[in-house]
């Protein structure tokens, strides 16, 4: 999944980043508020961590802009400020959590992880799906207790495809959330295709995986 963090203190962005990625999130860093309005028009992005005291920017004004820019995005506000009202104008304006700092960074991934479920239905952490479990936690697939060995872009694309389930995601969504920023990448779309049908291939050796479908002309969907 796509993180930006929006931090003006660049050593925490960077720690941030560096524990985000060991969990297999990818990152993007804005130390300012400009900076961060321009990544935010240009990428799409699954979660905003946005600090509110910005040098150059109210950080409630650019919530503001996160919402009419992205509207998928799940955002959680990480200041230093500890008003009541600025806890309660960020929630009611659409944030998913509040985190004041400073923070544990293990409760920031469980902060994540919570809205997560919350957004998509889910029990626990662990998802069950035509005959498969997949441990979001473990980052593992298996089957009547055989594990699907998948590589980390595999096991990205089939999480991805099942909490979005049975809804079409392009080429264009996949590689964004799966690959990252397009534009700082050398990345080639026919990947995505290669990547499914081996995701394919390895999970039709334990049951039938028809049920992730080529939309013709515009992507894939998990039929669930």
């Amino acid at each position: 999944m796509n993180v930006l963090i929006i931090e003006d203190e660049t050593g925490l962005a960077k720690e941030m980043e560096v524990f985000l990625k060991k969990e297999g999130y990818l990152c993007d860093q804005a130390h300012t508020g400009k900076e961060a309005s321009e990544k935010i028009y240009v990428n799409n992005y699954d979660f905003i961590l946005l600090d509110l005291g910005l040098p150059d920017y109210d950080g409630l004004d650019l919530l503001k802009e996160v919402f009419k820019s992205t509207k998928n995005a799940s955002v959680i506000i990480l200041t230093a400020r500890g008003t009541v009202d600025d806890k309660i104008k960020g929630l009611d304006m659409g944030a998913d959590d509040y985190l004041a700092k400073p923070f544990s960074l293990l409760e920031l991934q469980s902060r994540m992880q919570a809205i997560i479920r919350r957004k998509h239905g889910l029990q626990n952490n662990v998802i069950s799906v035509k005959g498969f479990k997949i441990d979001i936690d473990n980052r593992m697939v298996s089957q009547s207790d055989q594990p699907v060995n998948l590589t980390k872009k595999e096991f990205d694309l089939l999480h991805y495809l099942v909490l979005h389930k049975n809804r079409v995601l392009t080429r264009l969504q996949l590689t964004e959330h799966i690959w990252g920023n397009l534009l700082e990448d050398d990345f080639d779309s026919n990947y995505i295709d290669v990547h499914i049908k081996n995701l394919r291939k390895k999970l039709s050796g334990f049951e039938p995986a028809d049920w992730i479908e080529t939309v013709r002309g515009l992507g894939y969907r998990a039929n669930i």
